[in-house]
């Protein structure tokens, strides 16, 4: 797996931190960034094939 870096906002961070953890629905902030990641691939995804933009493989 490969490791990346980028710059977050403060604020986006602490909103990203409210869902990890022990309450949070993510065990750690790489998980809820892979997860927010693979979602907004399959929503270009899903809009790509709306407008026939989605090539078949």
């Amino acid at each position: 797996m490969s490791k990346i870096s980028v710059e977050v906002p403060d604020e986006l961070l602490e909103d990203l931190d409210d869902h990890v953890g022990e309450d949070g629905k993510f065990v750690n902030r790489s998980e809820a960034i892979r997860a927010s990641v693979r979602k907004m691939l399959d929503v270009l995804d899903e809009i790509d094939e709306r407008h026939g933009r989605l090539e078949d493989d």
